[in-house]
């Protein structure tokens, strides 16, 4: 049996902006054609009828060939509440930069806001990380980190 991790979600209201932060801020880049998704077999496979999904899968920085990060965004979407660092579940995603101020500045001018503060601290064995969480415009939370 071979096992490999292909891709991480997020769901949004408009995957054309929320996938366009990603790649402005991140340098995340497209991959592949925008999928668009219906019928009966998508349905069935993701539980839902009727199901129309739209989106892309973008690139991650410093990733040649996978894991993605797929923006769909769905014809019909249930209200949720907006996580935070304490929630249960998948609760963010984790970018390691060289200038952790700069893209902040990035994270705002495109949309997005802070959620903390810098922050640094040790870790044994490994270094010294700064870190901090950020949103993107969709509320999902990102940890933008350096280490030293």
């Amino acid at each position: 049996m071979s096992i490999k991790f292909a891709h991480a979600n997020l769901i949004s209201r408009d995957w054309k902006k929320l996938s366009k932060f990603y790649v402005d801020v991140f340098g995340c880049v497209v991959v592949g054609p925008v999928r668009r998704l219906s019928g009966p077999d998508v349905a069935r496979g993701v539980g839902l009828s009727n199901a129309y999904i739209e989106g892309v899968h973008l690139k991650l920085p410093g990733c040649t060939c996978g894991p993605t990060l797929e923006i769909f965004e769905y014809g019909e979407q249930c209200a949720e509440s907006v996580k935070f660092a304490n929630s249960s579940g998948i609760t963010h995603l984790a970018f390691e930069v060289s200038d952790l101020e700069g893209v902040c500045a990035s994270v705002i001018l495109c949309g997005g806001a802070m959620l903390g503060r810098l922050s640094s601290i040790p870790v044994e064995g490994v270094g010294l990380c700064t870190f901090v969480y950020v949103r993107d415009p969709d509320r999902n939370i990102i940890e933008v980190q350096s280490w030293g």
